[in-house]
Formats: structure tokens, sequence, C-alpha cells
């Protein structure tokens, strides 16, 4: 009983929170919303036994996405009035896309009813071994079997980021650099000066 509880309580609350993510006028109060969704999705998935999508959901999108997301929202200055404005001018190609998704789950749905596809026997090389759960399993699968794998897709991502950051890079002409040695062996006769002006001179610098 408590299942189908937590079950009808996390699903209402992720489609409610997902709505208002859209509805919303505010981006922050979107962000928020959707940070809701998400932990309330963890919450069904929680339910159906799969631990490892849950930590992704609330880790990778609620910890890094959804948080940047609104670090970027509420540093930009947004125009409200200006996206409402853009509204009315994107208004027809919304409505495409959405008449493209309707048909798209309408197909979707007729496809399903017609028969499912066979695509082969499953051979029981990816099921959960007794005593292991789903977690200890993909561990397993992941710096055991497909390490070598594992291990090349995290260089590639390395030289991603290294990429990024140098395409990124640009040396300023208008800013002087630092230099730390001269600055570290700079004396204290060099740092202060004594003058003695004259009246009516005022000072040289």
């Amino acid at each position: 009983m408590i299942h189908v509880f937590a079950f009808y309580l996390f699903a209402v609350l992720t489609v409610g929170s997902g709505a208002i993510t859209i509805l919303s006028r505010n981006p922050v109060h979107s962000v928020l919303w959707l940070i809701l969704a998400f932990f309330n999705a963890a919450g069904l998935m929680v339910l159906v036994g799969a631990e490892f999508i849950a930590m992704l959901l609330v880790i990778v999108y609620v910890g890094a996405v959804a948080v940047l997301f609104l670090f970027v929202v509420m540093m930009l200055n947004i125009d409200f009035a200006e996206l409402r404005a853009g509204f009315i001018k994107n208004f027809p190609l919304g409505v495409l896309v959405a008449v493209v998704l309707l048909a798209e789950m309408v197909l979707g749905i007729g496809a399903y009813r017609a028969g499912a596809m066979e695509l082969g026997t499953p051979d029981g090389i990816g099921a959960t071994p007794a005593g292991m759960t789903n977690i200890e399993a993909i561990g397993a699968l992941l710096y055991g079997r497909y390490l070598f794998l594992f291990e090349a897709a995290g260089i590639i991502l390395l030289i991603a980021m290294i990429g990024a950051i140098v395409l990124t890079l640009r040396q300023r002409s208008d800013v002087r650099g630092q230099n730390i040695g001269k600055q570290i062996s700079r004396r204290p006769q060099d740092a202060t000066r004594n003058v003695n002006p004259e009246v009516g001179k005022g000072v040289t610098l």
C-alpha cells in the first residue's frame, strides 16, 4: 500500500512541477520547479529499483545542470518584457513543433498497439547477478568488462575540456601582465620615495 501511495505522490508531483516549469513566467521559478521535478523523478526511479538512475538524476541534473541554469539565469539581466514580446513572434513555430511531437506520440502509440518488434532473444549476459544490487552490477561492468572503453571516454572528455579552455582563452593586450619575480625582488627603498616639494609646485607622479 505504501508503494502505491508513494508512486502516485511522486508521479503527481513530477507532472505538476513539470507543467509549472513550462507555465511559469519567471525563469528563476521555472528552474526551481525543474529541480523539484528531478527530485520526484528520482523517487520514481528508486521505486522501480533503478537506484543508479536516481543517483544520476540528483547528482548530475540537480547538482550540476539545474544549478548551472539557476546561476546563469540569476546572473543575466533578463528583460522579461522583451521575452513576452518574442512569445507572439515565435508562436507559429511553437505550434508547428507541438503538432510534430503530437503526431510522433500518436504514431508511437499506434505502433506499440500493432505489436512489438522482434529484436532477438536476450542471451542473459546483461542480467544482474544474484545477490548484487544494480549499482554493484554497473560498477562491475564499467570497471571490469568495459574498463578500457570507460577510461577512453574519460580521456576524450578531458581532451575536449582542455580544447575548450584553449579555444576560449584570449590574451588581452590592454592589460599589463604581472611580473611576480620583479615584485618579490623589490627592495623597500624602491617602493617609497621621500620628496620635499616646493611651495605651490605640487608633487610629480
